[in-house]
């Protein structure tokens, strides 16, 4: 596997979150502080060479699963899924509109989006199943990723998954919490020592800088280990909410806002985009 230098991994960060930014902008709603939370992570899975695809005929196939399970940060795959050719960059453009494919949560009509992405802690029981399915398939390089919200940690299925999870030693599986420290209502509340609870449960645990691909990169590819230790493996990746954004960065205030007036304008600015 050939891992893309670190530099191109960050313009490529930036150009999704240019991208987000215009898609949020023009259809004045959407959830663009959780997005940039996790747009590295998701640009280190896809483009580091950790989820495979293939193409066939020109249709590009995940040959693993990535699940966001904090379903209203599921736009930051948008850009990386049509940059990959699974549907027409041009959807971008018509992102939450009655005509467009893309909505503001996600589901499996989309290509190369694996499962449905609305209510808060469903998606790691839904990649246990898909692991578990994996396992007795005798597929033994798929691989299944849940990018979790660290608030998301509340929910009690999150629990009940991952005691299954390490019950079952589902090797083939990584959680990744988007480890933002904040909730709609705020500062989340209870996380406690996060890598701990998931270690009581059987699981391997790796901690990152989720915006540091030189801590990324070697991170997941440590996730490996999982495949021989028979544990799944659960990253805690430490982000920042609105990450990118001078003004949006760790405020939970701007969890659904859409900028206008001068921090539009400041908004492009930090972006680089032109214009600005």
């Amino acid at each position: 596997m050939t891992i893309p230098k670190v530099n191109d991994l960050e313009a490529k960060a930036l150009w999704v979150r240019q991208t987000l930014w215009n898609m949020h902008m023009k259809a004045k709603r959407g959830h663009i502080a959780s997005c940039f939370s996790c747009t590295d992570i998701l640009v280190a899975l896809y483009y580091g060479g950790f989820v495979r695809v293939r193409s066939e005929a020109g249709q590009p196939e995940s040959l693993d699963d990535v699940l966001i399970s904090k379903g209203h940060g599921i736009a930051a795959l948008y850009p990386i899924l049509a940059d990959l050719g699974f549907f027409p960059a041009v959807e971008l453009d018509k992102f939450t509109e009655k005509d467009g494919l893309l909505g503001m949560y996600a589901d499996p009509g989309i290509p190369g989006i694996s499962s449905v992405s609305d209510s808060l802690g469903h998606g790691l029981g839904i990649g246990c199943g898909l692991a578990f399915a994996a396992r007795m398939d005798e597929d033994a390089e798929k691989r299944v990723f849940v990018i979790l919200g660290d608030a998301e940690l509340n929910e009690g299925s999150i629990w009940e998954s991952a005691a299954f999870a390490g019950h079952y030693g589902l090797g083939n599986l990584v959680a990744i919490v988007d480890d933002n420290q904040f909730g709609v209502l705020g500062k989340t509340i209870g996380s406690g020592d996060i890598g701990a609870r998931f270690e009581s449960l059987n699981w391997d645990v790796a901690h990152c800088q989720g915006h540091d691909f030189e801590q990324l990169i070697p991170t997941l590819s440590g996730a490996a280990a999982g495949r021989t230790s028979g544990k799944p493996v659960a990253i805690v990746a430490e982000t920042v909410k609105g990450k990118g954004l001078s003004f949006m960065e760790g405020d939970p205030g701007w969890h659904v806002r859409i900028p206008d007036g001068e921090l539009e304008i400041q908004g492009r600015r930090d972006l680089q985009l032109e214009g600005a």
